[in-house]
């Protein structure tokens, strides 16, 4: 899909993010609602996140901080515009979207998954935020610093790659009764 392609297909995928929303019972992570969004129709990240901007700047939808992470959920404008946009989607598309949501919102919302960044200080130091989500909160977090952008992407690639093996270890270290 070209981000210029006709503007049916465009408005089509903001009123899927919107009946997703509107059909969760919570709110959702940015993480998460990608995951919902992919698991029903393909869509590039890139274009998802433009999709997402383009609805909070048309204040269909907020997303707020809670706990260091981003939720979002769909505004009563974004309701009333569902109504008048629904038919946008085929219905065939709309069963698809209730029996993944059905089955996928449980494993999104209750997700446990690691998200790192990095951010410079100046050219040659770099702090790396490695945090643990669950059930949409941050459950964990540390901030490490590097000496390289290699080296702070090597830290965020290992820290999500095997952030099941590294935070038992640190738990452990953490929790160790002194003797």
């Amino acid at each position: 899909m070209k981000l210029t392609s006709d503007s049916e297909t465009l408005a089509e995928n903001k009123v899927l993010i919107l009946y997703i929303l509107n059909n969760l019972n919570k709110p959702i992570s940015n993480n998460g609602l990608f995951k919902l969004v992919l698991s029903i129709q393909d869509m590039n990240y890139f274009y998802f996140q433009q999709f997402l901007l383009d609805l909070l700047n048309e204040k269909y939808i907020i997303g707020y901080v809670n706990d260091g992470e981003t939720l979002y959920k769909i505004t009563q404008a974004g309701i009333n515009t569902l109504e008048l946009t629904n038919d946008l989607l085929p219905g065939i598309l709309k069963l698809q979207i209730e029996n993944t949501l059905h089955g996928e919102v449980q494993e999104v919302q209750n997700l446990k998954y690691a998200i790192s960044e990095f951010m410079a200080k100046d050219e040659n130091h770099f702090i790396v935020t490695c945090k643990i989500i669950e059930n949409n909160l941050s459950i964990f977090e540390i901030k490490l610093p590097a000496d390289s952008i290699e080296q702070a992407k090597t830290i965020s690639q290992k820290w999500e790659n095997n952030y099941t093996e590294i935070f038992p270890i640190i738990m452990e270290l953490l929790t160790r009764k002194e003797d």
